[in-house]
């Protein structure tokens, strides 16, 4: 085993060893709005849950150059997102609105998927996906970088889930039916594998 001192690696050497180690990861796919009412989707693999109670989940938007991208900007600006569990049967279109375009360019729009209206919040959601959550942005952090953040950390708390019936029994979903898909590094994806129990120590 070597050791490596991450400020002696470029940023992009540090990147491939992170996305390359912290794996799998699940992809959040966040629609916003633009004050003008385009909306703007995209996929995010920098997402976790923060807490229970109440409801919160973060999701990292890496900026361009110290520059925001559309979806930080826009929920920033709205103080709204909406969340949605990316699966096997979405996972290609959600990969089309990874594309490159201007802000005034719906990916929602240019990669097929469906809006939906949501219940809560003034943001639409994606009628493809089996779990989606209507979120209102509780902080924003800016992170890292030199002289200009390279990060914007959003952490939204949700306000309403939808579930697809399909995937939730008695209280809990059900990961064999909605089958979630995690980012690997390069163009690599997982599908959920073999599944095994550990009773935690009590």
């Amino acid at each position: 085993m070597f050791s490596i001192d991450p400020s002696s690696n470029s940023i992009r050497e540090n990147y491939k060893l992170l996305i390359g180690s912290i794996v799998p990861r699940p992809i959040a796919f966040v629609t916003t709005q633009t004050k003008e009412g385009v909306i703007n989707g995209a996929p995010f693999s920098y997402f976790s849950i923060v807490s229970a109670d109440p409801p919160m989940l973060s999701v990292a938007v890496q900026r361009t150059k110290g520059i925001q991208k559309d979806t930080a900007r826009n929920a920033i600006a709205q103080k709204e997102f909406v969340v949605h569990i990316v699966d096997e049967e979405n996972v290609k279109q959600v990969n089309e609105t990874a594309a490159m375009l201007p802000p005034d360019k719906s990916e929602v729009e240019a990669s097929g998927l469906q809006s939906v209206d949501s219940t809560v919040v003034s943001v639409p959601g994606v009628k493809e996906a089996k779990i989606r959550m209507e979120c209102v942005l509780e902080h924003v952090l800016e992170l890292g970088g030199g002289e200009h953040p390279s990060t914007d950390l959003l952490i939204g708390k949700i306000v309403q889930f939808h579930i697809n019936e399909d995937v939730y029994e008695n209280g809990k979903i059900c990961a064999d039916r909605l089958k979630a898909v995690s980012r690997l590094a390069g163009n690599d994806y997982a599908k959920i594998g073999d599944i095994f129990t550990l009773e935690r120590p009590k």
